[in-house]
C-alpha cells in the first residue's frame, strides 16, 4: 500500500485548475468561484481566514458565490466568524459545519443558524486548542489566506498583522492541502518574507487591500470616574501588592485606564520599575503614555493596530519587528507566552456567577472565547517561578492549609456591576447554562472557569478569591462586590464583615482611595488627539476617531 494518496490527489486536484493559472496566479479573478470549484471538493475542510483582526475579504466573497450543488458539506476551521460571508456559507448550504473560536458581530447569527439546524457546531475553541487540531486532526484541506504584498514567484509578506497566517499554511502545506492567498499588492522585491512560496498553490491578486479592524482602540474620551477609581484599586491593590511585572491586560476600557494611569498614579507610588515592564498585548494606542514615560520594556503583541505602525516601527526596542523595521506579529506565540510566561491576565466579561464562572456568551449573541481562556488560565504544566506567582501561591495554599507546591497565576476581572444597557453584570446562573441546554452542547460555553479566577474588581471593591477557604465563602466575596444587582443585595452582611476583616474583601478607603480623587485628571491622556501628541505625531488613528 502507498501512503501518497493525498499528494496524489493534490497534484490532480492542481493540474485541473492549470487551466484557469498563469504560473500559481489566477488569470482572471472574475473566475474565482470556478477555481474554487475545481479546487474544492464537497466535505473538504476549510479554513477560510478570519483572524483577530485582519481578514481574507476576497477569497470570502469568492466562496460565496460557488455552485452550492459542486462545493457543499464543507467543514470550516477557522478562528473567527468575522464577516457576513463567513456566515452566508452557511445559509447558501455551501458549508455545514464548524469548528471556531469568536464569532465577534456575527454571534446572533450564528446562533439562530445553529438553532435552525444550519449549523452544526463541532466545538468552540480557544485560539491554541484550534491551532493544536490544525496540526492534528482538523488539518485543513484547504486553506484561503491573505497577505499584504507578494513576489512574482509567490513569497509572502503579511507585514504587521501577521497573526495566524503562518501556522494555517504551515500547517496545510505540509499535509498536501491547497494554500490558496489573496493579495493586493504585487512587488518585485519584499520587505521581507513571512511565508516562503514553496508553501502557496495559488495566488490571486485582489482589487482591494486586506481589511484589518482597528480592535484594539480606545477613546480615553470614554474613560470616567468609575472606571478610574476601579483601576486605582486594581494598581494599588493588586499590581503594587503582588508585584506584577509580566502581565495581559484584556481588551476595555477599564484596562485602558490602568494603562493611562501608570505614568502618572502609579508613578506617584514609585511603581516605575517594579510593575508592568513586560506585556503580552496589541500595540494599544493607550500603552503609548507608558511607554514613553520608560514603563514598559517589551510588548509581545499577537497581531498589530490600525494606526500604531509606524510608532512600533520607531520603538523597536520595546516591540519585535523585522529587519524592514515592520512588526512581526504571531497569535500562536503570543498566545503561549500568555499561557505560561505571564503572572496575570487582566479581563472584562458580561457575566459572572456566584462561583467566579464566567461568559461572554448570553441569550442573544453567541460570540465565543478568543484567547481569553488561554490568557485567563491557571496552568497545571508551569515549572518556573517569579516573586509574583509565588506569592500568589502562598496566599492560596495558606488559606487552604496546604503545603505551597507551586505558584498561582493572578486572573482578575474587571467589571462594573452593571453593563451599559443596564443588565447585571453578576448573575445567580450563567446565561451559558440556558444556551447548553438549547444548543444541545455538551458543555456550556463559559469562558473563564471561577476555580481560575483569583480577584475580582467592581466599583464597590476588590474580592480576593485567594483568601476564601470553602465556596460559601467564595460566594459572599462576589455578592459583597456586586453592588446593587440582585447577587449583591443578597449578600449576608455578617459573613461578609468577617471576610473584609481577613482582608478577602477591600473597598477603596481600606486602600487609601477615597472617591473624590478618582478624576479624569488622572489620565496621561485625555483624547485620541493627546495620544497622537504623546508619541510625536506617529501614531495614526483612524478617520472615525479623528474629531480635529
Amino acid at each position: 500500500m502507498r501512503f501518497i494518496q493525498n499528494q496524489l490527489l493534490k497534484k490532480e486536484t492542481l493540474a485541473n485548475a492549470r487551466k484557469l493559472l498563469e504560473g500559481k496566479w489566477l488569470q482572471d479573478s472574475t473566475k474565482l468561484p470556478l477555481l474554487f470549484e475545481e479546487i474544492i471538493k464537497p466535505h473538504n475542510r476549510v479554513c477560510l481566514e478570519g483572524d483577530n483582526q485582519k481578514q481574507a475579504v476576497y477569497l470570502a466573497k469568492g466562496l460565496c458565490k460557488v455552485n452550492p450543488q459542486i462545493v457543499n458539506n464543507l467543514h470550516i476551521v477557522q478562528s473567527c466568524l468575522s464577516l457576513p460571508e463567513h456566515v452566508e456559507v452557511f445559509e447558501r448550504g455551501i458549508a455545514s459545519k464548524v469548528d471556531f473560536c469568536y464569532s465577534s458581530g456575527q454571534g446572533a447569527r450564528v446562533m439562530n443558524l445553529a438553532a435552525e439546524g444550519k449549523i452544526e457546531m463541532k466545538g468552540i475553541h480557544t485560539y491554541l486548542e484550534l491551532f493544536s487540531r490544525y496540526f492534528l486532526d482538523l488539518t485543513p484541506n484547504v486553506a484561503l489566506l491573505v497577505a499584504e504584498k507578494a513576489d512574482r514567484a509567490g513569497n509572502l509578506y503579511t507585514g504587521a498583522n501577521t497573526e495566524e497566517t503562518p501556522a494555517i499554511a504551515e500547517a496545510t502545506a505540509f499535509k498536501d492541502g491547497i494554500v490558496i492567498v489573496e493579495v493586493n499588492e504585487i512587488v518585485d522585491e519584499l520587505p521581507r518574507v513571512d511565508i516562503p512560496a514553496s508553501w502557496v498553490d495559488v495566488l490571486v491578486h485582489s482589487p482591494t487591500p486586506q481589511m484589518v479592524k482597528p480592535l484594539f482602540t480606545r477613546d480615553p474620551a470614554k474613560i470616567d470616574e468609575v472606571k478610574i477609581l476601579m483601576a486605582m484599586m486594581a494598581i494599588k491593590g493588586i499590581y503594587a501588592k503582588y508585584g506584577v511585572n509580566r502581565l495581559n491586560h484584556g481588551i476595555g476600557y477599564a484596562t485602558s485606564a490602568v494603562e493611562l494611569l501608570l505614568p502618572t498614579y502609579a508613578e506617584s507610588l514609585g511603581l516605575k520599575g517594579k510593575i508592568c515592564q513586560y506585556m503580552v498585548i496589541n500595540p494599544c494606542p493607550t500603552l503609548i503614555p507608558a511607554i514613553e514615560s520608560g514603563f514598559i520594556k517589551t510588548i509581545c503583541s499577537p497581531g498589530g493596530e490600525v494606526g500604531m505602525n509606524e510608532y512600533v516601527r520607531a520603538h523597536a526596542d520595546i516591540f519585535f519587528n523585522g529587519s524592514d523595521g515592520s512588526q512581526r506579529s504571531n497569535r500562536a506565540f503570543a498566545q503561549l507566552a500568555g499561557l505560561y510566561a505571564i503572572d496575570m491576565f487582566v479581563g472584562g466579561s458580561l457575566q459572572i456567577d456566584l462561583m467566579g464562572n464566567s461568559s461572554t456568551a448570553t441569550i442573544e449573541r453567541m460570540t465565543g472565547f478568543g484567547g481569553a481562556p488561554n490568557l485567563g488560565s491557571d496552568i497545571n504544566a508551569r515549572r518556573h517561578s517569579s516573586d509574583t506567582w509565588l506569592k500568589a501561591g502562598a496566599e492560596y495554599a495558606q488559606t487552604q492549609d496546604k503545603t505551597l507546591l507551586k505558584g498561582r497565576k493572578l486572573v482578575v476581572q474587571m467589571v462594573e456591576t452593571f453593563q451599559a444597557a443596564g443588565q447585571p453584570t453578576f448573575v445567580e446562573e450563567l446565561d451559558a447554562i440556558t444556551l447548553q441546554k438549547k444548543m444541545k452542547m455538551p458543555l456550556p460555553p463559559i469562558m473563564i472557569f471561577g476555580d481560575d479566577v483569583t480577584h475580582i474588581v467592581t466599583e464597590i471593591g476588590i474580592a480576593n478569591l485567594l483568601l476564601c477557604k470553602d465556596l460559601a465563602e467564595r460566594e459572599q466575596a462576589i455578592r459583597a462586590v456586586a453592588g446593587y444587582t440582585p447577587v449583591g443585595l443578597a449578600k449576608n452582611p455578617q459573613k461578609v464583615a468577617e471576610l473584609h476583616k481577613r482582608g478577602a474583601i477591600q473597598y477603596p478607603e481600606d486602600l487609601g482611595i477615597r472617591f473624590s480623587d478618582a478624576t479624569r485628571d488622572l489620565l496621561a491622556a485625555k483624547s485620541i488627539k493627546d495620544l497622537v501628541e504623546i508619541s510625536g505625531g506617529l501614531y495614526n488613528p483612524p478617520s472615525m476617531y479623528r474629531d480635529w
